[in-house]
């Protein structure tokens, strides 16, 4: 008998399976909606690929929608990056983008339907006396001295709220619920607060502002989203979502499911410290390839896939847990390994002359563009008189067991020939200006050549014909040793994140790289052209992650 596979399926998809099969919902809907009030992170990325995958499984809908309910953090530049993002994600809305302030006035009317059935009220309380009567997770709230007004005067003191009559913070409206409840979510929440601020879509049309956790759940509901996917930190708001839906009578309305966030050690994600970091001038945008926001990881030369893999390593659960960044290092690798070329860049120069070559000539060698992937083809790599090499191979004393060049030896150029070191400068401060050797040009690559072997390999670079170039060399932000933040809440910062280096010379071919590009730079790392700095006159390359790690994920072990 044929055995049938077993398709291994995490909780949310159990839920929605069983939903659809109960005909509860009949299509799926789902939905991310970010607050424009920064920019997105990598954790982000786990909820949009989760979402978007889920719609896109089902057969359903997915949208993004801003929750756009706070004029004073919100900006049109946040709404483009996080757009930006997204559309590079892969996740497809189409024309499926929605912003919570297009449903204000529905908001509005379902406010005004919660005073009339006597669920919502007006309330004269301060922020400060509000959280005082609050009570504790241990000791019940007490009632607000205002909250048994009559509908009239609830409905009188809100249209003064709306109509601009009143200063911010002088009056709240309260959802009425219950001020003994041991969730603390529904004991009497506001769900509008007085605010003149000029919001980034709807100007100074309205003067008040829902809250997240009341407006949420409406516009859940407008939108006709079935599996409302959220992460842990709003299992205690479900409740109060649910409330939302009951009291204003929508009919099959939406499920609040809640899933794990994704943690990675030893990274920036928290908004006010980004925003410092990039005020204070230590990077130089929310973009800053040190960071970890959605567009710091594009601009570094992540791609998409590779934050899939990422997002398909770590699950979907419930429980919480972290992982290291080499995972995320990890992924970027497996990615990049069969698709890109692998060309040769010199990034600490030192010159190399052969002094039996014939000068002025040069030579050019068919070079496969990945040894691993032969469908990448090849490419003429050109040979010279003069060439660069990185300085760390040549030693003028070699250590033990060094088989890069020194006087004397002999070493293959890659994809050349072989070369004996005879002799060498240095400048008057003691380092290595100019290496000279011979060649053999017997032992051309490709020519069979079996007589003597070779244990040093080195890349090199033509003099004549390489291109300038600036290299970017990045490590963590964060001081790993000592973890993000200290005692005081405050950033461990690395000040060896960042290392320039302005000579470093690159074989001709790269220099038709566009920004967004990427290559392995032989022994040295995968790398990509910067999208913001990098132009035609200066070439600037970010290194995305090196080529040496011991790290595998638990799963492939």
């Amino acid at each position: 008998m044929e055995e049938k596979e077993i398709v291994s399926r995490h909780f949310i998809e159990q839920i929605i399976d069983k939903d659809l099969e109960e005909g509860t919902y009949t299509t799926v809907t789902t939905r991310f909606p970010p607050e424009p009030n920064g920019y997105l992170h990598i954790g982000h990325a786990k909820s949009i690929l989760l979402n978007s995958g889920l719609a896109k499984k089902y057969g359903g809908k997915f949208n993004l929608r801003f929750d756009d309910t706070n004029p004073m953090k919100e900006k049109s530049e946040f709404v483009k990056s996080i757009t930006d993002d997204i559309v590079w994600l892969g996740a497809e809305f189409e024309d499926r983008l929605f912003f919570a302030s297009d449903y204000f006035e529905q908001m509005y009317e379902a406010a005004i339907k919660l005073i009339n059935k006597g669920k919502a009220y007006v309330c004269d309380l301060t922020a400060e006396q509000i959280k005082e009567y609050r009570g504790t997770l241990t000791e019940p709230g007490k009632e607000s001295p205002y909250r048994n007004r009559s509908i009239e005067e609830n409905l009188d003191l809100f249209e003064q709220m709306k109509s601009g009559k009143l200063a911010d913070g002088e009056k709240v409206l309260r959802a009425k619920i219950d001020m003994s409840s041991p969730n603390i979510n529904l004991r009497d929440p506001i769900i509008y607060r007085v605010a003149h601020a000029t919001h980034h879509n709807t100007g100074d049309k309205w003067c008040i502002y829902p809250m997240y956790d009341y407006a949420h759940p409406i516009e859940d509901a407008i939108e006709g989203i079935t599996h409302s996917i959220c992460t842990l930190e709003f299992e205690d708001h479900r409740p109060l979502y649910d409330w939302v839906l009951r009291e204003l009578e929508y009919v099959n309305p939406p499920k609040q499911i809640e899933f794990a966030k994704l943690y990675l050690k030893n990274v920036i994600t928290g908004k006010r410290y980004i925003k410092r970091l990039v005020e204070d001038g230590i990077v130089d945008g929310w973009d800053d390839p040190r960071l970890v926001t959605i567009a710091a990881l594009r601009r570094r030369g992540f791609t998409p896939e590779s934050l899939k893999l990422l997002m398909e390593l770590t699950g979907v659960s419930k429980a919480h847990s972290t992982i290291e960044y080499p995972m995320l290092e990890y992924c970027i690798r497996e990615d990049l390994k069969l698709k890109k070329s692998r060309m040769m860049a010199v990034l600490d120069p030192i010159k190399l002359v052969i002094t039996n070559y014939p000068e002025g000539q040069i030579e050019y060698f068919d070079v496969q563009n990945n040894q691993e992937n032969e469908e990448l083809g090849s490419r003429q790599v050109p040979f010279s008189r003069e060439l660069y090499i990185d300085r760390e191979d040549f030693m003028e004393v070699p250590e033990k067991k060094y088989f890069r060049l020194f006087p004397g030896n002999e070493v293959r150029l890659m994809h050349a020939y072989f070369v004996k070191c005879e002799s060498f400068d240095k400048d008057e401060d003691g380092n290595i200006t100019t290496i000279y050797c011979t060649y053999d040009p017997a032992t051309k690559s490709g020519s069979g050549f079996t007589e003597r072997k070779v244990k040093g390999t080195i890349h090199w670079v033509s003099a004549p014909t390489a291109i300038k170039a600036q290299v970017r060399l990045y490590e963590n932000i964060v001081d790993e040793e000592k973890g993000a933040y200290n005692d005081k809440g405050e950033l461990n910062l690395n000040p060896n994140s960042l290392q320039v280096l302005n000579e470093c010379y690159l074989e001709p071919a790269l220099k038709a790289a566009n920004p967004g590009d990427s290559f392995q730079f032989l022994r040295q790392g995968f790398f990509c052209v910067d999208i913001k700095d990098s132009n035609l006159d200066k070439l600037v390359f970010n290194r995305i992650v090196s080529l040496k790690s011991s790290y595998k994920p638990d799963s492939i072990r």
